[in-house]
C-alpha cells in the first residue's frame, strides 16, 4: 500500500504555514524551458492543419495528422515511465526534447502526406518522454509546502507561451509555411542545451532518489483513493481542456456569431481566465490543501462547459469560457501537487506519472470523437452536457479521495 488516510475523525488540521522557502533555481530553469516549448508549440498549432491540407487530402486526413501526435503519446506513455525509472529524469527529458526538435525540423522538409504523418507521430514519442520526465523532476525538486505554487509557475509558462506562440506563428507563416517548424525545432534544440548545461547531473545530486526504495508501482497507487481520484480528474481535464476546447468549442462559437475571429476570441478568453487565477490557485493549494481546490475547480470547469452548450449570445459564451478557464486553473496545480505528494521526492515514480498522463491523452483523443458524434446526431447541447458532466463527476469523486498535503496529513 502506498499511503493510508491519516485524517483522524473530528480532527481539523491547521492551514499550512506561510512557507519561507525559496523556489529552487532548478525549477526556474524548467519553467523557462516549458515557456520555450509552449511558444514553439503555439507557433505550429495554427499552421499544422493548413500544412497538412496543402497535400490535397481530406478533412479527415488532416485531423489524423493532428491526433496522431496525441495517439503516439498514449501508446508510448508506459515505455516513457519505465525509461524514467531506469535512467532517471534528466536524460529522458533532454532526449525527448531532441526527438521533438528533430521531428519538427523533418516536418518542414516533408514532401508527402505520409511523411508528414510519420514525422508528426515520431514527435509524440518525444513529447511524452519529456513531459513525464519533467513531471518527475518537479516532484523531486519541489519543496512539499511549495508544490502548488511550483505547479502553477510551470503551468503558467505553458499558458503564456500558448497565447504568444500563435501570434508569432501566424506572422512567420506569411514568410513560408515551413518557417514556423524550423523556428520551433531550433528553439527546442536550444532548450535542450540549456537544460543539459544548467540542470546538470551535479546539481541534481542535491535531490537524490533513494535507490534502496523500489519504484512506485501502479498496483499500489491504485489502492490509494487520492490517486484514483486524480486520474479521474486527469481524464476529464484531457477530454475538455485538450480535446473539446480545441476541436469542438471553436466550431460551436461560429454558430453563435459568424466569422473565424469568434473562435480565436473564445479560446483567448479561456486562456485569459486561466492565467488570471493560476498563481492564486497555486498558493491556495499550499494553504488549504489539495482536495478542496481540485474539487471546486473541476465542478466549475464542468458547469461552465455545460452552460456553454446552452449559450445563445456572445456575452454568455465568453463569460462561460472565462469561468471554465478559471476552473481549470484552480484544479490543475492541485492535481500536480497530489501526484507529487503521493510519489514523494525520494522514490522513482515514472510509471505512476506516465499512467496519469496517459489518461489525460486518452481523454484528449476520444473526447472530440465521441462529442462530435453527439453533435452530429443530437446537437451541441448534448455534446457539451456530456463533456461538462465528466468534469463535475470528477470533482464530486474527490469527496471520497483523501487529502495528501503533508501539512494536513502529518501529526
Amino acid at each position: 500500500m502506498v499511503t493510508r488516510d491519516l485524517d483522524a475523525p473530528g480532527h481539523k488540521p491547521p492551514l499550512s504555514p506561510v512557507s519561507q522557502q525559496q523556489v529552487p533555481g532548478e525549477i526556474w530553469i524548467m519553467v523557462a524551458a516549458a515557456f520555450a516549448v509552449a511558444v514553439g508549440f503555439g507557433l505550429i498549432a495554427p499552421v499544422m492543419p493548413h500544412f497538412a491540407a496543402s497535400f490535397n487530402v481530406s478533412v479527415t486526413q488532416v485531423t489524423i495528422i493532428i491526433t496522431s501526435f496525441a495517439a503516439f503519446r498514449v501508446l508510448f506513455a508506459p515505455a516513457a515511465g519505465m525509461l524514467v525509472n531506469r535512467f532517471r529524469e534528466r536524460w529522458i527529458y533532454i532526449t525527448g526534447l531532441i526527438i521533438v526538435a528533430i521531428s519538427t525540423l523533418l516536418i518542414a522538409t516533408a514532401d508527402s502526406y505520409w511523411l508528414l504523418l510519420a514525422y508528426r507521430s515520431f514527435g509524440g514519442i518525444g513529447s511524452v518522454m519529456f513531459t513525464v520526465s519533467a513531471a518527475g523532476l518537479i516532484v523531486r525538486l519541489s519543496p512539499p509546502d511549495l508544490r502548488g505554487r511550483v505547479s502553477s509557475y510551470y503551468g503558467g509558462a505553458f499558458v503564456v507561451g500558448n497565447v504568444i506562440g500563435p501570434l508569432i506563428g501566424g506572422i512567420l507563416a506569411e514568410i513560408a509555411m515551413w518557417v514556423p517548424f524550423v523556428v520551433y525545432g531550433v528553439a527546442l534544440l536550444i532548450a535542450a542545451a540549456v537544460v543539459a548545461i544548467f540542470l546538470s547531473a551535479s546539481r541534481l545530486r542535491s535531490y537524490p532518489v533513494d535507490d534502496k526504495l523500489p519504484p512506485l508501482r501502479i498496483g499500489d497507487t491504485l489502492r490509494d483513493s487520492a490517486y484514483r481520484a486524480v486520474i479521474g480528474s486527469g481524464f476529464a481535464n484531457g477530454w475538455i481542456v485538450f480535446g473539446i476546447r480545441i476541436a469542438v468549442l471553436p466550431l460551436f462559437a461560429s454558430t453563435i456569431v459568424a466569422g473565424e475571429w469568434v473562435a480565436g476570441l473564445v479560446l483567448s478568453v479561456f486562456a485569459f481566465g486561466n492565467a488570471s487565477i493560476l498563481l492564486f490557485a497555486g498558493r491556495l493549494t499550499d494553504r488549504v490543501g489539495r482536495r478542496l481546490p481540485i474539487m471546486v475547480g473541476n465542478i466549475v470547469l464542468g458547469s461552465a462547459f455545460i452552460a456553454i452548450g446552452f449559450s445563445t449570445n456572445l456575452v454568455m459564451l465568453i463569460s462561460c469560457a472565462a469561468l471554465a478557464g478559471m476552473g481549470a486553473a484552480t484544479a490543475n496545480p492541485a492535481a500536480q501537487a497530489v501526484l507529487a505528494d503521493i510519489i514523494g521526492p525520494k522514490r522513482a515514480g515514472g510509471k505512476v506519472i506516465a499512467t496519469y498522463m496517459q489518461l489525460v491523452d486518452i481523454g484528449a483523443v476520444i473526447g472530440p470523437v465521441i462529442t462530435g458524434l453527439l453533435v452530429d446526431t443530437v446537437g451541441y447541447q448534448w455534446g457539451f452536457l456530456l463533456s461538462g458532466s465528466l468534469a463535475v463527476l470528477a470533482g464530486v469523486h474527490w469527496i471520497t479521495g483523501r487529502e495528501t498535503a503533508p501539512f494536513l496529513t502529518q501529526r
